[in-house]
């Protein structure tokens, strides 16, 4: 058979190293020797000697659930083959953590991470029950952290001058460094009036980095 589709932009290659790579814009590959985490259910095909299993339950487990936003379970997956990652064709980009590095994610935004990575489930300070999600994901340690986005990310530097004010349901995640608060942008008046709507943001002052998606949150589909 000959057609583009075949061509080596889009066939599968053997991995040259253990570890996460880009297969393309739409999803994540990652030859596994040991052991890797990934959002339940995000695992499109897979070769080799691979186990998928879910994360244990209980008061522990049911907050490293929180990881996903969505209430999807984490999934360990162990053995030694290759497996690829994607969620409804979002971008996907890799984060290189080092030590000394913390970068917080909105859960729903994780597709997959080494299993060498600590993340701890933390309240997003300042933004109350409207924060786009009250529990975020601080990732540290030595790994790296597959990440996704409904189209092209906005990354917007932050400087002690020049805060950023983001949509709480379209930010993505922030270096840690930054610090956060709600900030309110109309009065209760203006809303009832026929205002925007976007009476909240999330407030990131200091210095760093937060990236935004280009897209508010779409409805949660039923699992």
């Amino acid at each position: 058979m000959r057609s583009d589709l075949f061509s080596k932009d889009h066939v599968a290659q053997p991995a040259t190293a253990p570890g996460m790579s880009l297969h393309n814009s739409k999803s994540i590959r990652y030859a596994v020797n040991g052991e890797m985490m990934a959002r339940q259910g995000a695992m499109v095909a897979y070769r080799g000697n691979l186990q998928f299993e879910r994360k244990g339950q209980g008061v522990g487990g049911m907050l490293k659930r929180a990881v996903t936003g969505e209430g999807l379970p984490l999934m360990a997956v162990k053995g030694q083959g290759e497996a690829w990652f994607a969620h409804e064709a979002q971008s996907c980009f890799v984060v290189d953590i080092e030590p000394g590095d913390s970068l917080t994610v909105n859960g729903r935004n994780i597709l997959c991470f080494d299993a060498s990575l600590a993340y701890e489930i933390k309240t997003v300070k300042g933004s109350g029950i409207s924060g786009g999600g009250l529990f975020n994901s601080v990732f540290t340690g030595h790994g790296q952290l597959g990440l996704m986005c409904e189209g092209e990310p906005l990354v917007i530097p932050v400087s002690p001058q020049a805060p950023v004010f983001v949509d709480t349901d379209a930010v993505v995640g922030w270096t840690t460094s930054l610090q956060t608060s709600l900030h309110r942008s109309q009065s209760i008046g203006s809303m009832i009036r026929g205002g925007s709507g976007e009476a909240v943001q999330l407030k990131l002052e200091g210095d760093g980095m937060v990236v935004v998606r280009p897209s508010e949150a779409t409805p949660h589909k039923p699992q």
